[in-house]
């Protein structure tokens, strides 16, 4: 079971509820489902029951109670706890993580976009047209950044031109073109009607990519929330200390090991992709304390299945920053599994079918981390 799957199972309760006259309360048009604050808590959470309550005129704990009453036994559901004031939390069987890595490998490149079709945007190595927007043609007789001309003076000057607006810098200009990707992809419709006209590369733009390259340079555009000031390196650093490189390199290296498994003759397929190598199992933390390997497993999983609430996100808040962050968070979680569950044999050991498995799950992370890669308008490169 997928969280958008999980989502629409307790929208069924709550409807089924309401229909059968044990809640009387409007149907919310949808049900949010989040990872819990903590692990131990189950897979995913919600407070839809908290919600509803007000609505309802009951305890947050009795709404909650009709809804776990209806949601046990559920395809998928493994197990349906209250806790604290009314919160849902939802256990789920041994095969939503491989459902939700089938789900992500089957949409490909469109996973994560809402959208009736996919916006095209500009590719991530037009250099020549930084601030160009997609799918936008110049509007007839506008100004860039100006809206439609006023009524025309009837005494108009001819030496005197139009009153310039403000100039765009290189971050406005990088975070509107990324911001249009985002808010196409999540179906939210942009506030100029996505008609804006394109601007012309401003210099700091063109200077800035000259000395960074197109890929840093909108990374370190793109990174900070809109209230924090833009930090420039002083040349861009090839190495995983870099978040960009490390974004960029776990999605190459996604994509290699597909490479090499094919050259060993055999593919992915989701399942199982069992205890974690170096003599760690699943579930124990290892003796330094450190978030153990299944903790690891389930962050990279929750990652996976929350990236399309985060493009939402972005979108709603105007926020290509949280994009971002959740690239970053993704790459960190992929390699932190990949280290000690390869998915590749070792040594003279054969293909397994926890290796199909774990391949699987690796083309699943090199796919968010891709689509995110190219909401930014950043290169996901083959190889790295």
């Amino acid at each position: 079971m997928t969280p958008a799957e999980l989502s629409r199972t307790v929208l069924r309760s709550v409807r089924g509820a309401v229909e059968e006259q044990e809640l009387s309360v409007p149907v919310p048009a949808r049900i949010v489902v989040q990872p819990p604050p903590r692990p131990g808590c189950g897979d995913y959470a919600s407070n839809v029951a908290l919600q509803l309550a007000r609505q309802a005129g009951r305890p947050a704990r009795e709404v909650a109670e009709i809804l776990r009453k209806r949601l046990i036994g559920s395809a998928g559901i493994t197990r349906v706890e209250i806790a604290g004031p009314g919160f849902l939390n939802f256990t789920l069987g041994d095969g939503a993580q491989a459902a939700l890595v089938r789900e992500v490998l089957a949409q490909g490149d469109r996973y994560g976009d809402r959208s009736v079709r996919s916006a095209r945007g500009v590719g991530a190595g037009d250099v020549a047209g930084p601030g160009s927007s997609p799918d936008r043609e110049p509007a007839p007789d506008r100004e860039p950044g100006r809206g439609p001309d006023p009524d025309p003076d009837p005494d108009p000057d001819p030496d005197r031109g139009p009153a310039p607006g403000p100039a765009p810098s290189a971050r406005d200009v990088v975070v509107a073109e990324a911001l249009a990707r985002i808010q196409a992809a999540a179906g939210v419709v942009a506030v100029d009607g996505g008609q804006a006209a394109p601007v012309a590369t401003p210099p700091d733009l063109t200077a800035l990519i000259a000395r960074l390259g197109v890929d840093e340079a909108r990374w370190v555009l793109l990174r900070p929330a809109a209230q924090d000031p833009v930090r420039v390196p002083e040349r861009p650093v090839q190495r995983e200390s870099n978040p960009r490189f490390r974004v960029q390199y776990a999605a190459a290296r996604a994509r290699a090991l597909g490479r090499y498994a094919q050259e060993l003759g055999f593919g992915s397929e989701p399942g199982d992709v069992g205890a974690p190598a170096r003599g760690e199992a699943v579930g124990e933390g290892p003796s330094d304390g450190s978030v153990s390997a299944a903790q690891n497993l389930q962050t990279f999983h929750t990652l996976l299945a929350t990236y399309p609430s985060a493009i939402e996100t972005a979108a709603r808040l105007r926020a290509p920053d949280r994009v971002v962050r959740h690239l970053e968070a993704t790459a960190d979680a992929f390699f932190r599994w990949h280290d000690v569950c390869p998915p590749l044999p070792v040594g003279e050991q054969k293909p397994l079918a926890v290796h199909r498995a774990r391949l699987a799950l690796a083309e699943a992370g090199g796919t968010v981390l891709a689509n995110g890669l190219r909401l930014l308008g950043i290169s996901a490169p083959e190889h790295l």
